[in-house]
């Protein structure tokens, strides 16, 4: 299992002090809050930590003031980095929640046993996330993560059973 966890992705800056903006990929956006540090992986893979000094809330967005980012030049470099949080300071799940770092990568088998492929990303819609399944073409098998769709998570077999709603295959 991954040693760190995925809980948001940095959108933008946010005025000229240099906060940023961030689109939450935790169910409790609130538990910034209760985080005295982050890691922030840039584009280049570079992870680094950064110290929390103010979390404040637009609509969906989290607003972070980070101590050791000053202006604006140095917050835009941090612009669509992957904001992670070591695994031991993760809120603990509910039965039936998995952590995104867990279910990433893993096999998507169809209710017949055929293999679809890896899931590689999952979309935050606001309603129920979505979960992009690569399939080999260019935009991979969308599939909205409900219990219709989406029948079991085995995370010790590294496998995920759906059935394909009609309409979702192309």
């Amino acid at each position: 299992m991954e040693e760190f966890l995925y809980i948001g992705r940095v959108a933008n800056t946010h005025g000229v002090q240099g906060m940023i903006k961030v689109v939450p990929t935790t169910d409790d956006p609130k538990r910034f809050e209760l985080l005295e540090n982050i890691y922030i992986e840039d584009l280049k893979g570079k992870t680094t930590v950064y110290t929390i000094k103010t979390v404040k809330y637009i609509n969906k967005f989290v607003i972070l003031d980070l101590k050791e980012i000053t202006d604006m030049n140095a917050a835009i470099l941090l612009k669509q980095g992957i904001i992670k949080i070591p695994r031991e300071e993760a809120l603990p799940l509910e039965q039936g929640e998995y952590y995104i770092s867990d279910l990433i990568g893993l096999d998507v088998y169809d209710d017949k046993g055929t293999r679809i492929g890896p899931l590689k990303d999952i979309i935050f819609t606001g309603s129920n996330e979505v979960y992009v399944v690569d399939n080999g073409t260019r935009d991979g098998l969308l599939l909205p993560a409900i219990k219709q769709c989406i029948q079991s998570i085995d995370l010790k077999n590294k496998k995920i059973i759906v059935t394909i709603l009609e309409g979702l295959m192309s």
